[in-house]
């Protein structure tokens, strides 16, 4: 179905830490803005920064700032902005109140699955490091829970799949889910509905 003006869509990309959902988002933006579509991403540690500028990632903490990344992107997404979520929350809950907000029609969830050893492997910004040295004490994987999706749109293997493959996939499943398989023309967006 093509897209309506006024109304925009939402992704929102989970995983582990270090699975692979900045690289996918940023890829996935690139493509999409090449394309001609113009999408946001809201990435969740940039937000932590202004949200939370010492976050201490307690449940309470978490519930609230997911909460509120949830209603930021329904309101870019009611005024015709496309969104992308890049951000582990780590709770289903957490992800189903952004479908809940966006709507289920408009909304779409990718995981990008990993095992824990090769994030653990992959991990630059040194938070699992942190967790087994004791200095972090609700690193989602290892002390705190991950609750994979239960019924994902779409699951990419970032430990099988290079970056270009995954971006690929999740690229495809989401125009043929919000624009019929095919991206809008230059004028698409000036359609009334």
């Amino acid at each position: 179905m093509p897209e309506r003006r006024g109304r925009g869509w939402a992704i929102w990309i989970t995983g582990l830490p270090a699975s692979g959902k900045s690289t996918i988002a940023r890829g996935l933006a690139r493509e999409l803005t090449r394309m001609g579509i113009k999408v946001q991403v809201l990435e969740s540690d940039e937000l932590r920064r202004i949200l939370t500028p010492n976050p201490t990632y307690t449940e309470e903490e978490r519930d609230w700032f997911y909460h509120v990344m949830a209603w930021i992107g329904w309101l870019l997404v009611k005024n015709g902005v496309n969104v992308i979520f890049d951000a582990t929350a780590n709770r289903r809950a957490y992800r189903e109140r952004a479908r809940r907000l966006v709507g289920p029609d408009r909304f779409m969830e990718i995981y990008a699955r990993c095992p824990l050893e090769v994030c653990m492997g992959r991990d630059r910004k040194g938070i699992y490091r942190l967790a087994l040295e004791g200095k972090a004490k609700t690193v989602p994987g290892l002390q705190a829970p991950y609750e994979e999706p239960l019924e994902p749109d779409v699951v990419v293997d970032t430990s099988e799949m290079g970056p270009g493959e995954c971006v690929k996939v999740v690229l495809k499943a989401l125009l043929d889910r919000f624009y019929g398989g095919h991206p809008p023309g230059p004028l698409e967006g000036l359609k009334g509905p």
